[in-house]
Formats: structure tokens, C-alpha cells, sequence
């Protein structure tokens, strides 16, 4: 989880810094005309330290797609020639995509014949990657495996909207509702999902669901006591707190369904194994 956060605030820090430089191109012409010729000499000599990351090619809406997006690709060939012409630095992970008709058109015939390339600055990778290691720092303040609080709020506040995006057969996972191990007792920290689940239930008086456990580890499949008993633990509090009890049903599945294969190789997978879900049976 702590991964996929950095990799995501990472790529949102990546995108935000790219620029954008688009090149025209005459009526059926894979050759830029002579007006952009000139701004992309402007720009290559204002722009030595760029890195160019991705092009992409567009034609007008005259001729088939297949017809356009080989004309868009040879645009791209084009304009990245001249480019690598004046060692203008490309990545090695460079990305190229022409379009034929699959994409939004300007009413101005002559906008949509073009290549358009982003690029980002030497000087501003190193801010991301800068920005990267503070932000992996942070995480692992406030992301701890032993410290999982954050976590738990973010279960919480997202809850309910995917009780609401939801249909009758839906499966929803439940994160980060932790037990004592080995154990049918609900960790404290994780009682504020509960409420956040029985408030869902009232909320939505004609909602009735199925409770299924899941745990990790257990290469024996027949074992289903745990996660039966913490599957009725739920149960209970939800009929506890004015919750009819036939909007509700239970399941112990053992670690007969789990996400990843048994034995699992680190604690990451094994919690992700020991896990609620919640069937949707009527809505």
C-alpha cells in the first residue's frame, strides 16, 4: 500500500511538470510547415536540457482512421527526427501514439493536424525525485506497518461510497478490519470502520448483506473456525445495534478464496488475505 502510494504521488509530481510543444503540419504534409519549422528551432535552442517523454500525432477528419493514423505516425517519426537531429535528449522509456479518428476534433481543421510532444526539464526530474524521497519519508511516519491508523480513517471516509456505487451481486472488501491474532477480537483501531458500516446500514434501511471472512496463512482449506467466528463477531455488533437480523447473514470461507497464493511470501500478502468482505444480497 505504502508503494503504491509513493508511485502514485510520484506520477501525479511527474505529470504536473511536464510541458507541452505542439508542431503543425500542411494538408496531408507528414513534414512540420515552415511557420512551425521555425518556433521548433526557437524552442530546441531555448530548450537543450529538455527530455522528451512522449509524442503524439493527429490528423484532420478528412480520409479513413487506419489512412490517418498512419499519416499521424509518420508526423511523429518526422518531428522526433528532428528532435534526435539536434540532440534534444529522448527518454528511454519514450511513448508514441498516432491517432486516426479516436480522439476530440477542433472545429478548425487546420489545429488538428499537428504533433504535440511533452518534455520535462533535467532540473525539474530532480525536484520529483527530491519530492519523491520526502514524500516516501513522510510515508513512513505516517504508514507504518505497526501504525496503521491513517489507513483506517481512509477505509472509513470512503466507505460508504462504495456501498453507494454498489449493486445487488457486488462484492465489497473491507480493509483494514484487524483482529488480535489468532484471535475473533476486533483490534480498537478498527471499530471506527464498524460504525462506519452500521451507520451505512441505516442509512440504507432496505440494504441487506452477507458477511464473509477470510483469513491467511492456513494451508487447510477445511480449518473455517476463525474466520466463521470473526465473520459472526460482525454479526453481532451490527445486530446489537438495532441491525434486523434478516438483513443479514454470515460465511467463514477459511483461506479457501484468497487473493494471494498460500503460503504467503510476506506480511503484505497475509493481510491481505485476513480480510471482510461484504456481499450485497439486496439493495
Amino acid at each position: 500500500m505504502k508503494k503504491a502510494l509513493i508511485l502514485l504521488l510520484f506520477i501525479t509530481t511527474n505529470c504536473f511538470s511536464q510541458k507541452q510543444f505542439e508542431v503543425f503540419f500542411d494538408f496531408n504534409q507528414d513534414v512540420p510547415n515552415e511557420q512551425s519549422i521555425l518556433k521548433l528551432n526557437q524552442w530546441i535552442s531555448q530548450n537543450r536540457n529538455s527530455e522528451v517523454l512522449k509524442l503524439a500525432g493527429y490528423c484532420d477528419s478528412v480520409d479513413d482512421s487506419q489512412y490517418n493514423k498512419d499519416l499521424a505516425m509518420r508526423r511523429i517519426n518526422s518531428v522526433l527526427a528532428l528532435l534526435k537531429k539536434d540532440t534534444i535528449k529522448v527518454s528511454d522509456k519514450l511513448e508514441l501514439k498516432p491517432f486516426g479518428k479516436d480522439f476530440i476534433f477542433s472545429k478548425k481543421q487546420e489545429e488538428n493536424r499537428k504533433v504535440a510532444f511533452f518534455y520535462t526539464l533535467k532540473e525539474e526530474i530532480k525536484e520529483d525525485e527530491k519530492e519523491a524521497k520526502i514524500v516516501e519519508k513522510k510515508l513512513e511516519k505516517e504508514i507504518s506497518p505497526f501504525d496503521s491508523q491513517a489507513l483506517i480513517e481512509q477505509e472509513v471516509s470512503e466507505l460508504a461510497t462504495k456501498f453507494k456505487k454498489a449493486k445487488k451481486g457486488d462484492l465489497i472488501r473491507i480493509n483494514n478490519i484487524n483482529f488480535l491474532f489468532n484471535s475473533e477480537k476486533i483490534e480498537e483501531q478498527s471499530m471506527l470502520i464498524l460504525e462506519e458500516l452500521l451507520q451505512v446500514m441505516h442509512d440504507n434501511p432496505k440494504l441487506k448483506i452477507a458477511i464473509h471472512g477470510h483469513i491467511c496463512c492456513n494451508p487447510n482449506g477445511m480449518d473455517t473456525k476463525l474466520s466463521y467466528g470473526r465473520a459472526l463477531v460482525i454479526f453481532k455488533y451490527l445486530t446489537k445495534n438495532e441491525i434486523e437480523m434478516n438483513r443479514l447473514s454470515y460465511k467463514g470461507f477459511g483461506s479457501n478464496d484468497p487473493i494471494y497464493k498460500v503460503p504467503e511470501r510476506n506480511e503484505s500478502e497475509r493481510k491481505a488475505n485476513r480480510r471482510v468482505e461484504i456481499l450485497i444480497v439486496e439493495k
